[in-house]
């Protein structure tokens, strides 16, 4: 009789378990009204901005070009790749706009030839893109704040800001990007 359940339980496991992988795929993932949302990202863009003096090195006038596209056709990822000239000297870097549905959650990951890499999270609400971060610049950490507004289809003003706190914010860029 112990076999003969031990062999029922079996039997049963097999039938739901091949039950569940004889049901037909649904197709490839889809991408959500969020990522969608991310096309607003795309185009060749033009920006110049003031960056302050602060832990990532001296201010000055900041001037840039951005070229951002759907990554490999899809519309999940959008990947920009800028060139430009800083206080700093010749500039280039990528970065990686997404949506994570898991977390709900807009991602940033970005790198440049300074050698910084990062990653941030964010959020939108109406016309305004939110992405913060932690930085940790020689030991020290640092929070970060970067917010976009999309004042029309073709115009954005930004303003980067920092904390050591989380709670006090300094203002280190703000500036504006338009689209070509």
């Amino acid at each position: 009789m112990k076999i003969l359940g031990s062999v029922v339980v079996v039997a049963l496991a097999l039938f739901v378990t091949s039950a569940g992988f004889a049901e037909e795929p649904s197709g490839p993932p889809q991408p959500t009204a969020e990522h969608k949302e991310l096309g607003s990202w795309l185009g060749s863009w033009t920006g110049s901005g003031e960056m302050k003096p602060g832990p990532f090195g001296p201010g000055g006038p900041m001037k840039w070009t951005e070229d951002c596209s759907w990554f490999a056709g899809s519309e999940f990822n959008v990947v920009c790749k800028s060139k430009g000239n800083g206080p700093m000297g010749p500039m280039e870097g990528m970065g990686i706009v997404g949506y994570n549905p898991a977390k709900k959650v807009y991602t940033h990951y970005g790198v440049d030839n300074t050698g910084w890499s990062g990653y941030a999270e964010g959020s939108r609400s109406g016309d305004s893109w939110t992405f913060q971060s932690t930085e940790t610049v020689e030991g020290k950490t640092y929070h970060s704040r970067f917010k976009m507004i999309m004042e029309s289809p073709k115009e954005m003003t930004f303003k980067w800001e920092m904390s050591e706190d989380g709670e006090t914010w300094i203002t280190m860029m703000d500036g504006t990007s338009k689209k070509k």
